[in-house]
Formats: C-alpha cells, sequence, structure tokens
C-alpha cells in the first residue's frame, strides 16, 4: 500500500537541503572560475534553454539575471534550431541550457549551434559525462544524485540553487551571498510545514489556477506541472498579473487558487489578485512568508527574495505527493511518461 511517505518522490524531495549544500560547497571553484571569465568578457545578453520542469528552473533564472545583474535573459525555443534548422545570432551571448539527464537531442543540437555562433555555453546538469555537457565550455553539476521518480523533485530545486549561486557570486551582492550560506537551513524549515490544507481542499478537485509572479512564477508553472504528472489533476500556471487578462474570467465557485506571493515588489499585487478570487468565491490558498490569514499556507522565514520560491516548491512538493497519494494515484510511475524525454 502507498502511503505519502513510502513514495521515491517523497525521499527524494527531503534529501534536497543536504544536496543543495552539498552543491553549494562542490561548486563554488566552478563557478568562480565562470564568473571571472564573464567579468574579463562580459555577455551581451543571456539565453536559456530547457524543456519540463528545467525550464521553469530558467523561468526563476530569467527574472534572477535580469534583476541581479540587469542582463536581458530570453528563452531559446529549441525547435528553431533542432527543427526549423535556423542558426540565431548568438555572438557575445551566454548560452545556459538546463537538463537533469542532458540528453534530449534537441537540447544538445541547441548547444551546438549556440557555441558554433559564438556563444559561451554553460550546461547544468545531473549527468556529469551526458552529450550536453560535452559541448559544454562550463559544466555546472547539479549534484542531485541519483533520482529514480519521474516527478522531478530535488534535481529541480539543485538547478535554481546553481542559478542562485551563480547570480550570487556573478552580482557580488553580500546580501545574496548571505542568503546562499541560509538556503539548506531554510529548506529544512521548509520541508517540516504543514499545508495539508491544500491536500484536503483539491483532493476531489479538477481543476485551478496557480498563479505567481516574477521571480515566483517559475514556481507556480513547475506546480502546475506537478498536479497535473502526479496528481492528474488539470491545473495552469500564469502570472498574476496575466491572469486578468482574461483567464481570470472562469474563476469562480469551486474554481481553486494556488498563489505563490514574493516577499518582494511583486507580492502585493499577487495578494490582490488572491483578494479580487476570494470576494468571487472561490477557494484560494496563498503562499508567502510572512502572512497571517486564514487562506495562509505556512512558510519559514525567507533568507532573501531570491530564495523564497525554493522554499516554497520544497514544501508544495511534500504537499503534492500526499495529495497524489490521496487522490489514488503512484506520484513515482505517472501514466504515459519516462524519466528521461527526449525530443527532437
Amino acid at each position: 500500500m502507498i502511503t505519502p511517505t513510502s513514495t521515491r518522490m517523497h525521499a527524494e524531495a527531503q534529501q534536497t537541503a543536504d544536496v543543495v549544500a552539498g552543491q553549494f560547497a562542490a561548486n563554488a571553484g566552478i563557478i568562480d572560475a565562470l564568473v571571472a571569465r564573464l567579468k574579463q568578457d562580459p555577455p551581451r545578453f543571456i539565453v536559456t534553454c530547457a524543456r519540463g520542469s528545467s525550464d521553469h528552473a530558467a523561468t526563476y533564472g530569467k527574472y534572477l539575471f535580469e534583476t541581479t545583474l540587469g542582463l536581458i535573459t530570453a528563452s531559446a525555443s529549441p525547435s528553431v534550431g533542432s527543427v526549423y534548422a535556423v542558426q540565431p545570432h548568438m555572438e557575445g551571448a551566454l548560452f545556459v541550457a538546463i537538463s537533469q539527464s542532458g540528453k534530449s537531442p534537441d537540447l544538445v543540437r541547441n548547444a551546438e549551434i549556440a557555441k558554433a555562433a559564438g556563444a559561451l555555453v554553460v550546461a547544468l546538469v545531473n549527468v556529469e559525462d551526458s552529450p550536453l555537457a560535452k559541448i559544454a565550455d562550463t559544466v555546472i553539476p547539479l549534484r542531485a544524485g541519483p533520482e529514480t521518480s519521474v516527478a522531478a523533485t530535488k534535481s529541480y530545486l539543485c538547478s535554481l540553487a546553481a542559478l542562485l549561486q551563480l547570480a550570487a557570486r556573478w552580482s557580488g551582492d553580500a546580501a545574496l551571498l548571505k542568503a546562499t550560506d541560509e538556503l539548506p537551513a531554510a529548506l529544512r524549515a521548509a520541508w517540516a510545514q504543514d499545508w495539508s490544507p491544500l491536500v484536503d481542499g483539491l483532493k476531489d478537485a479538477h481543476n485551478l489556477f496557480v498563479v505567481g509572479r516574477g521571480l515566483g512564477l517559475g514556481a507556480a508553472q513547475e506546480a502546475a506541472l506537478k498536479f497535473k504528472e502526479t496528481c492528474g489533476l488539470h491545473a495552469e500556471a500564469f502570472s498574476s498579473a496575466e491572469v486578468k487578462h482574461g483567464p481570470m474570467a472562469i474563476v469562480g465557485p469551486g474554481f481553486p487558487v494556488l498563489a505563490f506571493a514574493q516577499d518582494d515588489d511583486t507580492g502585493a499585487g499577487t495578494v490582490a489578485v488572491v483578494e479580487e478570487f476570494h470576494k468571487r468565491g472561490a477557494p484560494v490558498w496563498l503562499a508567502r512568508p510572512g502572512a497571517h490569514r486564514d487562506d495562509a499556507l505556512p512558510m519559514p522565514a525567507s533568507p532573501h527574495p531570491a530564495c523564497t520560491p525554493l522554499l516554497a516548491v520544497q514544501s508544495f512538493y511534500k504537499a503534492v505527493n500526499a495529495l497524489a497519494v490521496a487522490r489514488g494515484h503512484n506520484p513515482d510511475v505517472p501514466p504515459h511518461l519516462n524519466k528521461v524525454t527526449e525530443t527532437v
């Protein structure tokens, strides 16, 4: 019989704080060497390339790089290079490819194109001898260790952590550097939080929205994916600003919403959207550090707003694993899915 604590997803997600601490220590030299290169020859812009959970990490990376470094960061569409065979102009760019397996043919092909076009290619991968890693100028290992549950957990958060360490050391921001030291302890505190109200509230749900904004948008995207793949629950992610441009028309009584609100300048706007949904009678749960209200899911204090999405997702993983079991699903082996997805 499957229980919430017997799944591989639960066991692997629970390891996150330890593997992130190990990653920070092991990658410090790699990151510093890369930062020295980037400072000597600064990139004109940044391009990310990823799919699935890794692309949600890239969303986080976009806001992280743009807010800490002021560098425009854009997401590459893998099919442009792999299917349409177009070679974009990327001279002087930093090309960041994110992949747990490093095997997907479209990501490998786009990394090859970027390198040939004059970009500096950095690969964030969990498999250090993968095809993607062999192409890269610099490999930042995720060091998540084996992950056998189809639903990525610790490898996703290790991707965010690697981006965070790079941004902190590249920017030299003292507060962000201090926050990386405090992140593992905060992740442990996040895992200890009780999000059972969310589990109870969504046990019989059929649809929901997940909203976030800025640094928290990638967390909303990741949560929506996990609802679908582990719980068989249709969920869509939106920016808390973008949801007002049409999608919110269907929110009302019986239509649940999970909101990830940042403890930064975007937070008030997200909370305002939550209040609007409340007025319509929608069941809403709000995840935000320091929130004290009936609909709030508990979160620990965050070392820095850039760490907040990692804490929210860590608490969420524990909850969505329990929700999957409550709905009669095995989160480790979702139907029709494989651990490694190779797209062209």
